[in-house]
C-alpha cells in the first residue's frame, strides 16, 4: 500500500507553502450522534461509493499527509472511490468555494469530507445539501455535518506554550517573554492557536504579549518581514516566537540566525511535518506542535462510509497530537517517511 501511496503522490508534494488548519470544537450545531439519510447501505462496507475530499490546497506538506491518508482509506477499501482535491493556496477564497459548489451539484458524489478555507461561506453553501458531509482540519458551523475529525488547536497549542517556556527557562531565558507570528488575521484555526499560545505560555510563569502579534497569512516569506520587525522592535531579544505552522517557525529561525540577542530563542511550529523534524535535528527550529494529518485524511473518509453505511459518529474525532522536540524528531521524521514509502 505504501508503494502505491507514493505513486498516487508523485509531483504532488510540495514544500514550500504553508498549510496548516485545524478545529477548535467538537462540532457546530445539533449533531451529536448524527446519521444521514443515505438509503440502504452498500454491500462489502461502501461498494459503489464515491467520496469527494476538498481540502484547503494540495500544495504543501501538511496537505500532502492528509491527501495521503486519504487515499490510504482508497487503498484499503477499493470499492469507495475517493477523488481528493484542493484549492492552489490557503488564500485562495473563491477557488474552493466554486470547487465547493461545482461538486455539491454534480451529482457524482456520496458523500462529502470538507476542510474549509471559510468556514462560514461553506456553511451557506451546505444549507440544502442532503448528502453526509464530514469537516476535517477545520470544522464548519453547520448541522449539515455530522461530525469534525482534527485537532483541537487550542489545546495543543496550549500544550506547546507551556513546552516552549519550560525550554526557555532551560536556555537560561529570566524574562520569558512571547510573540506569536500567527496565520490569516481573523481565521478560526489562527485564533484558537493564538488563543493556546497565549494561554500555555502564560500558565507556565511567561508573559504571552497579546499587543504585538504579528500576521503573516500562514506563509514563510511574510514570517521574514514579520521576524525581521520583531528584532527591530526589541533588540535586547525575545524568549519564545510562537508560530502558526512550521514553515513560518523555520522561516523566522532563519531570518534570527546572526543575531546574537536571538541564538537562544525558542521557535515553536506547528503541524510536525518532516522540513521541521529536520530542521529540529539541525538545531534550526526548537519544537512543533505535531497533528496527525495523516489519521486525519484516513478517519475523516472512514466517517462519512460510516454514515453511508447506516451507522452514526461522534461529534468530535479526535485525531491526536504532540509535541515534537530534539529527543523525539528522528522518530517522528521516520514515521512520516513511512506514510509515502
Amino acid at each position: 500500500m505504501k508503494k502505491i501511496l507514493a505513486m498516487l503522490l508523485a509531483g504532488m508534494m510540495v514544500m514550500s507553502l504553508a498549510a496548516c488548519g485545524g478545529g477548535d470544537s467538537a462540532g457546530s450545531g445539533d449533531q451529536g450522534g448524527a446519521q444521514a439519510d443515505a438509503g440502504a447501505p452498500a454491500a462489502d462496507g461502501g461498494e459503489g461509493y464515491n467520496i469527494d475530499v476538498i481540502l484547503k490546497t494540495t500544495a504543501s506538506e501538511y496537505w500532502g499527509y492528509v491527501q495521503a491518508g486519504a487515499l490510504a482509506y482508497n487503498a484499503d477499501h477499493p470499492e469507495v472511490v475517493v477523488d481528493v482535491k484542493g484549492a492552489t493556496s490557503e488564500t485562495a477564497y473563491d477557488e474552493q468555494l466554486n470547487m465547493i459548489d461545482t461538486d455539491l451539484n454534480s451529482g457524482k458524489y456520496d458523500g462529502f469530507v470538507i476542510a474549509p478555507l471559510q468556514a462560514d461561506m461553506v456553511s451557506n453553501q451546505l444549507a440544502n445539501t442532503d448528502k453526509p458531509v464530514v469537516a476535517v482540519d477545520t470544522n464548519i458551523p453547520s448541522d449539515k455535518v455530522l461530525s469534525f475529525v482534527g485537532t483541537s488547536n487550542e489545546d495543543a497549542a496550549k500544550m506547546g506554550g507551556e513546552k516552549a517556556v519550560e525550554a526557555a527557562k532551560a536556555a537560561g531565558w529570566t524574562e520569558i517573554k512571547a510573540i506569536a507570528i500567527s496565520g490569516v488575521q481573523g481565521d478560526g484555526t489562527a485564533t484558537a492557536r493564538l488563543t493556546g499560545y497565549q494561554n500555555g505560555v502564560n500558565a507556565a510563569g511567561g508573559e504571552f504579549l497579546e499587543g504585538e502579534i504579528q500576521y503573516a497569512d500562514a506563509v514563510a516569506d511574510k514570517a521574514v518581514a514579520c521576524m525581521e520587525a520583531v528584532m527591530q522592535n526589541h533588540p535586547e531579544g525575545i524568549a519564545i516566537i510562537c508560530c502558526n505552522n512550521d514553515d513560518m517557525a523555520m522561516a523566522a529561525a532563519r531570518a534570527a540566525k546572526g543575531n546574537a540577542a536571538y541564538e537562544n530563542t525558542i521557535f515553536v511550529g506547528f503541524d510536525g511535518i518532516q522540513s521541521a523534524c529536520n530542521a529540529i535535528l539541525a538545531g534550526e527550529e526548537t519544537m512543533s506542535v505535531a497533528q496527525e494529518a495523516y489519521d486525519m485524511g484516513y478517519k475523516a473518509v472512514e466517517a462519512v462510509v460510516e454514515v453511508l453505511n447506516g451507522g452514526t459518529l461522534d461529534e468530535f474525532i479526535d485525531s491526536g497530537c504532540s509535541v515534537v522536540t530534539a529527543d523525539n524528531a528522528q522518530e517522528r521524521l521516520d514515521t512520516l517517511k513511512g506514510y509515502l514509502g
